[in-house]
């Protein structure tokens, strides 16, 4: 699946986007932000607080919890502001 950062997630790892083959018992969004956080040094600078995370899977916002079994993208964001 590809896996795409935004903003500050962006210049955090480094790069806007990944090619994941998650192990087959990541089946959450949580779970894979927890695999990416394991296995790369960017991802693990980058996330270190889930409560600011604003993911996406197939272009829908979703939450931690919901599932990526099947998708072909989930992309993070951080929290939006505006003005």
């Amino acid at each position: 699946m590809k896996v795409l950062y935004f903003a500050r997630f962006r210049q955090l790892i480094g790069r806007g986007a990944d090619d994941v083959t998650p192990p087959p018992e990541v089946r959450t969004v949580g779970e894979l932000l927890a695999f990416l956080i394991s296995t790369d040094n960017g991802c693990a600078a980058a996330f270190t607080d889930e409560k600011i995370i604003r993911p996406a899977v197939d272009h829908s916002h979703v939450k931690m919890d919901h599932s990526i079994v099947g998708a072909r993208e989930v992309a993070f964001f951080p929290p939006v502001t505006g003005g």
